[in-house]
């Protein structure tokens, strides 16, 4: 499964460098609380670089959430089941997600794209470009999108064969 195998090691790469993210946003938004709180001169800049770096965070890191099976599953037809059952319905699961995913890719693309080509502003003061919001949307499916293919690749593998060593339910 070398595809499969170099997909993990990409999302699993970008998700721990994404995963860093969530400290720089943590830091402006302590930023932002001292100085409207202790020195009452809030920024004008800091809730929308937040708002922004918390976004692309939550959108980038989905794929490596799936790599760790960090999404929640809800398991209504699985109780116990025998590996190739849990294979037949990964496939059917992975299946529905490749399709939400093939649909987001293409708006997350349109929406990328009107926001470079018309140059989309946010309302804030500062009026910040929207494109690279709308990039990461677009990147994170496409990761995500991927990871399904690994996750889908693995499922298929497993009905096939069931007892090879490794499988993990």
């Amino acid at each position: 499964m070398f595809l499969a195998d170099w997909i993990d090691r990409l999302n699993g790469a970008l998700g721990r460098a994404v995963s860093y993210a969530i400290w720089i946003g943590m830091m402006v938004v302590v930023y932002e609380v001292v100085l409207r709180y202790a020195f009452n001169a809030p920024t004008v800049w800091a809730q929308g670089y937040a708002q922004r770096i918390f976004a692309a965070y939550f959108i980038l890191i989905g794929a490596y959430t799936l790599i760790q099976r960090g999404h929640v599953r809800v398991d209504l037809f699985m109780g116990e089941p025998s590996t190739r059952r849990r294979a037949l319905l990964d496939i059917i699961n992975y299946t529905v997600l490749l399709i939400w995913m093939a649909a987001l890719v293409w708006e997350g693309w349109q929406y990328f794209m009107d926001a470079w080509r018309f140059g989309e502003r946010d309302d804030g003061a500062l009026g910040h470009p929207m494109w690279p919001v709308k990039l990461s949307l677009f990147v994170g499916v496409v990761l995500m999108a991927l990871q399904g293919v690994a996750e889908l690749m693995r499922a298929i593998a497993r009905l096939i064969n069931p007892n090879r060593p490794g499988w993990q339910p």
